[in-house]
């Protein structure tokens, strides 16, 4: 549901754009104006990014989440009854910062109560539920455009919109409401010397409530030396975040979550209305469906097998294959598009067009679609998972809330910028983002290490090795042969007298 809330943002205008209602009502047409409405969600998130780990690490994940939810109705409510441009923007706002705030804890919460062996299953889970928010509220939008004749209609009534941004309120309402039902994160409650707490948790998670289970007695044995080891050092989490060793990882995941965004990719989400347009389609809205649908199902493999092979090689062939795709988009509408000629008042947004040429349509539709695809396999799941599972307990929270930070913002400065780039330099666009890709290629390269298979505790290992990121890492994990010497006797975990005859 967390993750819903970022996708029904993604989505929350894309349906709309194109409807008399909106357009009408707003006096809204593409230009900075469009970009400063759509981009209000992505600057709001932004900054409730940047305050959730403060209130992560004091009230826990799981509350932080709550709150998000709880932010995220307010800002809808504001949206719904929006009189304006004004109050529309400060609806958004608001929204935004419950959207930033779930999906920089979201990730972090998951990656904590999930077993390594699955960590990526559990924590793309994140990048579902944003595809499904973004379908289910864009065929919301689809569904509203037909009220009152359809989207040409020039008196549509205001409901086009009203009930697209209504409905955002329920899914946030079931989050608050689930989290009452689920644990604290175990790491969070050991932060807090709620160790009792922390062993229980640890037990229903990995060994059915038994916490004299070899994984669970190995688990606590890991978490509790890491959290030795890190209040040794006693560096605060921001001086922490600072400090050789892990500015390094803090800058990697920072871009990651930056290249995610000038990938492309929330150009085709929140502005595929203008690039059918451009492309020729007249059957805006149920093409564009396609896409999202796409966005759906091809995220299901990348759950199902991103922990078989693994987070390097995802972000390298999707770089590869993204950049391929947005150059052939742009040699074809430079080759057989032609300047707006400005006669339909409906295409003021785009200035470039493929008209009479539906051959070469249906091939910039098709690339667009296998980019979403090839986005949704690798990118869209990995970029989350990888933020996430990488830093200690001590810091995750805020390390992960920088690098979702970077991505709102990137995210509010493509929301802004993309409707002028469509106006200004039309099919060159691709280019830019093509060239960006490539640069994503050459980073992951040279500094992405493989991550799967081992335990959070392990990341010290696997980014103080020496070897360089293309070499990859030893295989196994620290974790199973402690789990195999506890399960043989040859090693003994005691939680100390006190806390195991509480738990007894």
């Amino acid at each position: 549901m967390g993750g819903g809330l970022f996708g029904f943002d993604i989505s929350s205008m894309s349906g709309v754009l194109a409807t008399s209602a909106y357009i009408n009502y707003f006096h809204v047409n593409g230009g900075y104006r469009q970009g400063a409405i759509t981009g209000a969600m992505a600057g709001g998130s932004f900054f409730g990014t940047l305050a959730s780990s403060f209130i992560a690490d004091k009230m826990s994940r799981k509350t932080a989440i709550q709150i998000a939810a709880i932010i995220w109705i307010i800002g809808s409510i504001f949206q719904t009854a929006a009189n304006g441009i004004g109050l529309l923007v400060f609806g958004r706002v608001i929204a935004g910062i419950g959207a930033g705030v779930a999906s920089a804890m979201v990730p972090v919460y998951q990656a904590e109560i999930a077993p390594k062996e699955i960590r990526g299953r559990v924590v793309s889970l994140q990048q579902f539920a944003i595809t499904v928010g973004i379908l289910v509220q864009y065929f919301i939008q689809y569904g509203s455009s037909f009220i009152d004749g359809g989207p040409k209609n020039p008196k549509q009534s205001t409901l086009a919109f009203r009930i697209p941004w209504g409905i955002q309120i329920f899914p946030a309402t079931l989050l608050a409401v689930g989290m009452f039902f689920v644990p604290y994160s175990p790491r969070w409650l050991a932060g807090q010397d709620r160790w009792e707490e922390a062993i229980r948790v640890l037990a229903n998670l990995h060994g059915n409530g038994d916490i004299g289970h070899p994984k669970v007695l190995a688990q606590y044995r890991e978490i509790e030396e890491a959290m030795t080891f890190e209040r040794e050092v006693g560096d605060s989490a921001l001086k922490a975040l600072t400090q050789p060793r892990m500015i390094n990882r803090v800058i990697l995941t920072v871009c990651i979550q930056m290249w995610s965004q000038l990938c492309g990719m929330n150009v085709m989400m929140y502005y595929i209305v203008y690039m059918m347009q451009s492309a020729g389609v007249h059957n805006l809205l149920l093409t564009a469906s396609i896409q999202y649908i796409l966005n759906v199902a091809l995220t299901l493999p990348a759950i199902l097998f991103i922990d078989t092979w693994g987070r390097r090689p995802s972000l390298l062939y999707g770089a590869l294959s993204m950049m391929v795709l947005l150059l052939v988009v742009a040699a074809l509408e430079a080759v057989y598009g032609v300047p707006n000629p400005g006669t339909d008042p409906s295409l003021n947004a785009i200035s470039w067009l493929i008209v009479g040429n539906p051959a070469v349509s249906r091939a910039i539709v098709a690339c667009c679609y296998l980019f979403v695809c090839t986005f949704a396999v690798t990118w869209g799941p990995t970029s989350w998972t990888y933020a996430s599972e990488i830093f200690p307990t001590g810091i995750r929270a805020k390390a992960v809330s920088l690098a979702t930070a970077s991505n709102w913002a990137w995210n509010c400065a493509l929301a802004f910028a993309v409707p002028t780039l469509f106006q200004k330099i039309n099919w060159r666009m691709y280019i830019v983002f093509a060239v960006f890709n490539m640069c994503a290629f050459v980073q992951v390269f040279l500094t992405v290490r493989e991550t799967k298979g081992k335990t959070l505790e392990e990341m010290e290992e696997v980014f103080e090795s020496g070897r360089p990121a293309w070499r990859g890492v030893s295989r196994g994990s620290r974790l199973d042969r402690l789990q195999r010497d506890i399960a043989e006797g040859t090693v003994k975990v005691n939680f100390g007298s006190r806390r195991y005859e509480e738990l007894s």
